[in-house]
């Protein structure tokens, strides 16, 4: 776990924000602490933090409005903490948007488990979203095997979206089909050498058609190219 990730604890009770601060800090967590629900909600949009823990009880502002009024503009981590056992009240957090739920009171090592579980779910996913490729509307996460047009999700098997990695990789230059042919189906393929032009066909029925846009162009006894 990076130790750079700061934790806001948001907890009226200071005695109770000491002591997760103590831990926090004690597991190479930065953070900071608010007592108040108003402006610890004005603090939350204005400053940048890795995960919020937030009380349910606070006064000016409860913790349930805050998670509410922050999922309007932040998908920022929110643990909510309560010393409420109440099915309906768990619910309502995680409805308004709540990553997770504990019940006072807890085990610190509970806690830091979960914080860090949350930490490390989010970073990978951003590093997901970090390594992709857009042309025109259509962005692509190599990771996660994702295509993406205009927001609406493109449904490919395996060898089509290597297929289209290989052509978006190479955006602006021309492949031959034999080159496509040794890259996506290897040096070994032995089938049928048009299996390349099906698959392009495969590929423009399902984003070119669907979508109206032209992204995959034939280049007349050469190839074929994905341009911008």
């Amino acid at each position: 776990m990076e130790e750079s990730a700061k934790i806001f604890i948001v907890e009226d009770e200071k005695h109770i924000a000491r002591f997760i601060q103590i831990n926090l800090e004690k597991a190479g967590f930065k953070t900071a602490i608010e007592h108040n629900g108003r402006r610890a909600y004005e603090r939350i949009i204005q400053e940048k933090y890795d995960l919020v823990l937030l009380d349910v009880m606070l006064p000016e502002m409860d913790g349930m409005e805050i998670c509410k009024k922050v999922r309007e503009i932040s998908d920022v981590p929110i643990i909510m903490l309560t010393a409420r056992d109440e099915i309906k009240d768990k619910v309502e957090g995680l409805e308004l948007g709540a990553n997770d739920y504990m019940i006072k009171p807890f085990a610190s090592e509970e806690l830091l488990a979960r914080i860090k579980g949350i930490i490390k779910r989010r970073r990978e996913v951003r590093r997901q979203e970090e390594n992709h490729f857009i042309i025109g509307d259509m962005i692509l996460y190599p990771d996660r095997y994702e295509v993406k047009v205009g927001g609406e999700p493109v449904e490919l098997t395996h060898k089509e979206y290597e297929l289209l990695i290989y052509l978006v990789e190479n955006k602006n230059h021309v492949l031959s089909r034999d080159q496509i042919l040794q890259q996506v189906w290897g040096y070994d393929y032995f089938g049928n050498t048009n299996v390349v032009d099906v698959y392009i066909s495969y590929l423009r029925t399902k984003i070119d058609d669907r979508f109206g846009k032209k992204y995959i162009h034939t280049t007349r006894g050469v190839g074929y190219v994905v341009r911008d």
